[in-house]
C-alpha cells in the first residue's frame, strides 16, 4: 500500500494534504483558536469560487490564488515576524483549509473548467 502512495504523486499529494490539514487544526486550537471559530471560518476561502460567476479563466485565477500555498505561508511568517496572531492563525486556517482540499481530492484550477484540477478531476 505505501508503495502505491510513495509511487504515486496524486495520492501522495492528497497524503500531503491530509498532514497538513491535521497539523493545521491541532495548531489552531494549540495557539488558542476558538473551536467554533474554525469551524465557522474554515471554508471561508471557498468565497474565491464567486470568480466561476466571472467564467473559468477568472474562476480558475481567483481559486489557485487563494489556494495556493504562498498566500497562507505570507500570513503564517507576517504574523510570526510581526507578532501579529491574528495573521498567525489567518495562515494556519488557510494552509489547514487548503490541505483538506487536497486531502480530498481538489487541486488547483485549470481554466478549461471547475472540475478539472492540477490532480485530475475534482473529488476523484
Amino acid at each position: 500500500m505505501w508503495t502505491r502512495v510513495l509511487t504515486d504523486p496524486v495520492m501522495l499529494q492528497r497524503l500531503e494534504g491530509l498532514v497538513l490539514s491535521v497539523g493545521g487544526v491541532w495548531a489552531w486550537l494549540a495557539l488558542g483558536g476558538a473551536w467554533w471559530l474554525l469551524l465557522l471560518l474554515f471554508l471561508l476561502p471557498d468565497l474565491s469560487l464567486l470568480g466561476y460567476l466571472v467564467g473559468d479563466k477568472v474562476g480558475a485565477a481567483a481559486y489557485n490564488l487563494v489556494h495556493s500555498y504562498p498566500l497562507g505561508a505570507v500570513l503564517l511568517a507576517a504574523g510570526l515576524m510581526w507578532q501579529i496572531p491574528l495573521l498567525l492563525l489567518a495562515g494556519i486556517l488557510l494552509l489547514a483549509h487548503i490541505g483538506g482540499d487536497r486531502a480530498l481530492g481538489y487541486g488547483l484550477k485549470l481554466p478549461t473548467g471547475f472540475q478539472d484540477t492540477h490532480l485530475g478531476r475534482a473529488g476523484r
